[in-house]
């Protein structure tokens, strides 16, 4: 098998990342590394920022990178609580590493709560200034379950993010 080099293959790679988190009340609700209001937080061993980690797989996917949880592991007590947008800095610095950058983000947020509609705007901010893309080139939609399954209940949330990189030149 040949590895292709990144100075001189054009191909835009596209990755894949899915993240779910159990809604618990009393915990703060940051998705995309904003704080978003509301009595129910995703339940995770970082921040449990679904948005970012999507985002991060799908980028580290793109780049034919470890995921998320083999560089950041649950049992590694120094990533208890942790800062999702500390991810997303070592995401980007691998990506770059391998003369990558971001040209695109799309991401789905399945919940019934927070509704997400209100804010696109700063969700769409916080992964362009995260990300190094343009916000132009980031998107971000809320969509429900229509009362199915623990997502329809309220109880959980999932964000699927779609990254699409190309070449650093």
């Amino acid at each position: 098998m040949t590895t292709a080099d990144p100075a001189t293959d054009d191909t835009p790679r596209i990755g894949l990342g899915i993240d779910v988190h159990r809604l618990e009340r009393g915990l703060r609700c940051v998705l995309g590394g904003v704080e978003l209001p509301g009595d129910l937080g995703p339940s995770g061993h970082s921040d449990g920022d679904a948005i970012l980690h999507a985002v991060c797989d799908a980028c580290l996917g793109a780049a034919g990178l470890d995921d998320l949880g083999t560089l950041f592991p649950d049992k590694d007590a120094r990533n208890r609580g942790r800062d999702s947008r500390e991810f997303c800095t070592e995401t980007l610095s691998r990506v770059r590493g391998a003369g990558l950058r971001v040209a695109g983000l799309d991401v789905v947020v399945e919940c019934e709560r927070p509704k997400i509609a209100p804010h696109r705007a700063a969700l769409r901010a916080s992964l362009a200034s995260l990300f190094a893309v343009e916000i132009a080139r980031v998107n971000v939609k809320g969509k429900t379950a229509e009362g199915l399954d623990a997502i329809g209940r309220g109880e959980a949330l999932r964000a699927t993010a779609i990254a699409l990189l190309v070449p650093a030149r």
